[in-house]
Formats: C-alpha cells, sequence, structure tokens
C-alpha cells in the first residue's frame, strides 16, 4: 500500500511532463466507447470498460492554485496535503487502516488547474474505494492540530525544494512568465502563508471550488451503469451549485469529434461547465477593476477587493502572459541553471500536436544519460548541444500546455566557464527551428519525432493510474476522450511546414497571420540561478535573432 499526499510530485512534473500528460486515449487501437453521464446535481461520471485485475478510479476537481485569491493563497497545496485524514465519517486512524487493508495505491496531488484524488485497487474493492474517495473530497475534517502538523511537513518541504534548481526553477518560471495572476500564482504555498493559514481558509476555498459541476469521478476497467450507480451512492447527495446542469443525461462516444486537442495536466485544465470568458458577469467585474485602476468610475478598493475575490472573476479570469527575467546568483552551485520560455498555446488550440511534436523533437537530456536509440538520444539538443560542448551538463526542452495559454522552452545547466557562450547557444536553437536551414530539422527528424511521441503516449497508457487520470481529465477539459488512433492520426499530419509555423507563432507571434497570435507581447521569459558573473544578457543574443518579440 502506497499512500502519498505530495505537492512536490507535482512540482517535478512542471521540469520535464512525463508524456501522459499530453495524452489523449487509450492504448488500444479499438477502443471501447466512452460514456460519459451527468448526474443531477451536476458531477460528471466517465468509464473505461478496458477489462484487466486492477480498477482506477479518481475524483478531479476543476480547482488549483491559478484559481486562488490573495486571501486563499496556497490553498490548494494544503489541501492537497490533508487529504486522507479524518472526516466527518472516519478518524484519521481508521482512514489509515482502511486504506492500509485495501492495498494498492492510494495518491493525492495538486496542480495549478486541477486537485486529483486516486486509487487502485483488486475490482471488487471500488465500493470500499470510492467510499473513501468520496469521504476525503467530500467531508474533510481540517482540524487545527491536522493542519499544524501539516504546515511543518509543507515548510520542510518547500525548503527542500528551494535547494533544489530543476525543481524550484520551472515553478518560478512559471511566476514570473504570468506575474501576479492565474498561472503564475504560487503552486507550492509560500512559507509566510504557511504560518498564517487556518483551517477556515481552507473551508472557504472548498466551498467555493468543491461544487458537484466541477466534480468528474471517473473509473477504468469497470462497466459504465456499475460505476454510475457508485457514484450516485457517494457523489450524488451533494447539493447542487446555483449554476449546474440539473437535468441528468447520458452521453456516448463512438466516434471522433472534429480537431480534438490534447490533454494537460500538469499542467495542466479545467472544467467546460464553467462559464466562458467573456461571460456578462465576468466582464462586468473587468470592467469594474479596469476601472478603478485607470481611476475612473466610482468603485471602491473595498469594491475592486470584493470583485477580485469573486467565484465568476477567479473562475474565468484569462492567464496573462508578461514575460521577464529573474536571476538568482548563488555561487555555491556547481552549476549555472538557466530557463528561456515563451508564450505556448492553449491545450484547445488545433496546433498543440505540433507543438508537442517540436518538443520531442528538440528533446534532450543529461550529459551522462543511459538512454540510446528511442530514448533522445538523437534528438536535436542531443546532436547539436550535449554532443558538443562537454561544459553542458544538461539541455532539454519543455512544454507546458493549460486552458487558455502555456509555456514552451528550453532549459540548460552549464559549467560557470560556459557562460559566455550559452545565450547564442540557446538562440541558435531556437532559430533553427523557425526556418529551412543549412543543418536545419530535416523530414528524418520530424518522422523520429513523430514516432517517439506516438509510442511515449501509448506505453504511458498501460497504466492504469495514468489511464484514469487521462480519462478524468479529458473529460474535465473536452468533455470526452480521444482515442489513441485519432491522436495518432493527428501527428501523423504534423508537416515539415507546419513545424516551421507553429514554431514562429511561438517564438514570433508578431510575424503569425493569426490575429491573436501578433497581440501576444512575444517576450522571452528568462530565469537564472547559479554563478552568474560573466553571463552574457541572454534577452539580447534573442533579439538579435528576433526572439525578443516586437520593438
Amino acid at each position: 500500500m502506497l499512500l502519498r499526499s505530495n505537492a512536490a510530485r507535482s512540482t517535478a512534473r512542471l521540469l520535464h511532463p512525463p508524456p501522459r500528460l499530453l495524452s489523449t486515449a487509450t492504448a488500444t487501437s479499438r477502443a471501447p466507447p466512452l460514456r460519459v453521464t451527468t448526474l443531477d446535481n451536476g458531477v460528471r461520471v466517465a468509464s473505461d470498460p478496458t477489462p484487466g485485475h486492477f480498477v482506477a478510479a479518481g475524483v478531479y476537481v476543476d480547482a488549483g492554485s491559478r484559481y486562488e485569491s490573495p486571501s486563499t493563497t496556497g490553498a490548494a497545496h494544503m489541501t492537497d496535503r490533508l487529504a486522507f485524514k479524518s472526516t466527518a465519517n472516519r478518524t484519521a486512524d481508521q482512514m489509515t487502516t482502511e486504506i492500509e487493508q485495501l492495498g494498492g495505491q492510494f495518491i493525492s496531488s495538486s496542480s495549478r488547474e486541477t486537485i486529483l484524488y486516486q486509487a487502485t485497487t483488486y475490482s471488487q474493492s471500488l465500493p470500499a474505494v470510492l467510499s473513501i474517495l468520496s469521504d476525503t473530497v467530500l467531508h474533510p475534517n481540517i482540524e487545527q492540530e491536522e493542519l499544524d502538523i501539516q504546515r511543518e511537513a509543507a515548510l520542510w518541504e518547500v525548503g527542500e525544494i528551494k535547494t533544489k534548481p530543476e525543481m524550484i526553477l520551472p515553478e518560478l518560471l512559471h511566476e514570473t512568465a504570468f506575474k501576479n495572476n492565474t498561472l503564475g500564482n504560487p503552486l507550492l504555498c509560500p512559507e509566510d502563508r504557511l504560518e498564517t493559514m487556518t483551517p477556515e481558509t481552507l473551508r472557504e476555498f472548498r466551498r467555493r471550488w468543491y461544487r458537484p459541476d466541477r466534480l468528474v469521478v471517473a473509473a477504468a476497467g469497470i462497466e459504465h451503469d456499475q460505476l454510475v450507480d457508485l457514484a450516485n451512492r457517494y457523489f450524488g447527495a451533494v447539493n447542487p451549485a446555483v449554476t449546474a446542469t440539473t437535468a441528468s443525461s447520458t452521453t456516448t462516444t463512438t466516434s471522433p469529434s472534429p480537431s480534438p486537442s490534447p490533454s494537460a495536466t500538469v499542467a495542466s485544465s479545467s472544467s467546460p461547465s464553467s462559464p466562458p470568458a467573456s461571460s456578462a458577469p465576468f466582464s462586468t467585474l473587468t470592467s469594474k477593476l479596469a476601472s478603478v485602476v485607470s481611476g475612473g468610475g466610482s468603485s471602491t478598493p473595498s469594491e475592486e477587493e470584493e470583485a477580485a475575490e469573486s467565484y465568476e472573476y477567479l473562475a474565468n479570469a484569462p492567464a496573462r502572459y508578461t514575460g521577464g527575467t529573474l536571476l538568482l546568483d548563488n555561487p555555491d552551485l556547481e552549476f549555472t541553471h538557466i530557463y528561456v520560455g515563451y508564450e505556448g498555446l492553449s491545450i484547445h488550440d488545433p496546433d498543440i500536436y505540433a507543438l508537442a511534436t517540436l518538443q520531442v523533437l528538440l528533446g534532450g537530456g543529461g550529459s551522462f544519460s543511459a538512454g540510446g536509440p528511442g530514448k533522445g538520444m538523437y534528438s536535436r539538443l542531443y546532436t547539436s548541444v550535449l554532443n558538443q560542448y562537454y561544459a553542458v551538463d544538461f539541455c532539454s526542452a519543455f512544454h507546458h500546455c493549460y486552458l487558455d495559454s502555456g509555456l514552451f522552452g528550453i532549459s540548460i545547466s552549464v559549467e560557470p566557464s560556459f557562460l559566455y557562450r550559452t545565450p547564442e547557444l540557446l538562440a541558435q536553437q531556437f532559430d533553427a527551428v523557425t526556418r529551412p536551414m543549412k543543418n536545419g530539422v530535416t523530414e528524418l527528424e520530424l518522422r523520429r519525432a513523430r514516432n517517439q511521441l506516438k509510442s511515449s503516449l501509448a506505453m504511458a497508457l498501460e497504466s492504469r493510474m495514468v489511464q484514469v487520470e487521462d480519462l478524468g481529465r479529458q473529460v474535465q477539459v473536452h468533455g470526452r476522450k480521444v482515442s489513441m488512433p485519432e491522436m495518432a492520426s493527428l501527428i501523423d499530419r504534423v508537416t515539415l511546414t507546419d513545424l516551421f509555423r507553429v514554431a514562429n507563432r511561438v517564438l514570433r507571434p508578431s510575424t503569425s497571420p493569426i490575429l491573436s497570435d501578433r497581440k501576444r507581447n512575444g517576450l522571452p521569459t528568462v530565469v537564472a540561478q547559479g554563478k552568474l558573473r560573466g553571463l552574457p544578457d541572454i534577452t539580447d543574443a534573442l533579439r538579435r535573432r528576433g526572439l525578443a518579440g516586437a520593438e
């Protein structure tokens, strides 16, 4: 039995999101039809009946750090840490004892757009598993003593993560790229907030976001009707939210919809049942906030704060990419670690497949990787950087996609003696994927990247836990799950022309024929930690190749 509730695991995903975060399918070539049922109170129930000895179940909440307000900063992290503790129906000891008796694996995890609770067990134990999941999701006690214990554990956890550049820098990259808004909200509870966090803060966070219309109950390895009966038993009594759909409906997906897009977790993520960003309440609230900021109108600071704390505003606030630079001098580090990122694409963008393929094509890893063919050793960052410069310890592409934005870029760790070469080297790698050139991207590289992406997605879905998370997140984001053949077909359609076009959409948005792209600032986000003396201006190196936004 493994019981985990660890936001550090979510933070670690930020560095190199596993391929499963892009997955939208089962691993079989002929997936059974997906059925999604909406209960009377708005809870969505999704099943994948693929048989097996084990069943996996999960509850997925449209919550996470992007939805936090100033008064609830860090609540998602601490809510995650308090999973599987005492509830209205079980003491903490009873919870632990029942989980140990069931065996399997129970985990919770918080990310920017989702809080999830998952378990795997033998098929006959599914009712007991859903009972535990519903209890910890719907009826936690959140006792002061439990919070105090987790507060101390979180302080240690945050302190440890801060000492590991590979874990903290992806977090700082988000905070710099989306400064003071949504995706830039800290994933880990800030230490000053840990000191002041109260049970009532967490209860208020839960009251706002743990609504039936923001919950998905999913399971893999079970018949749909059986899952619906269990979901009704354990989740059907929750009072519906005011805006929740009250009519119960069932749909069966038997054929692909046009232009599907892969999910994110990590990234990353949320409910199609939420009002659209252009809804009237949100427009009114943003107008009021803009009026206060500009000095117009009669709104008072208290009205502004009240609007910024409202559910309507927080649920629909768009991610605003700012870009920026954060330099952290730390001479004690052996290597200097640098991240350069650009605003990526939304999870719903049809070009998300091409961008995912571009990440695999760039690839990369560590200089002492034990990998080989099929493990990225022939990717561009290996052949053009790691195999060419002994002073580079690590170099890899990263890609995070979210509901309405994303981050795409390259991270590199080098010996301080190589700093003078690093900015130009990074600029070269970005430029090389934007157009045909000598020693540029070839059809062979593209074909290898497409095949590697497809195989990694299919193999990841061999895991029951991955399978059910993929299902739950897909239903959250798209309302359905895309089959592996469908996704593979979309990946196979990516051409070199597509690759260059999408690279320019991200790296040089002012040149894009798409109006919404041209509205982006195109600025890079640069985060560096280590010995910084002798490091040239990275943005200047990017600007010389037209990779620093419109002047």
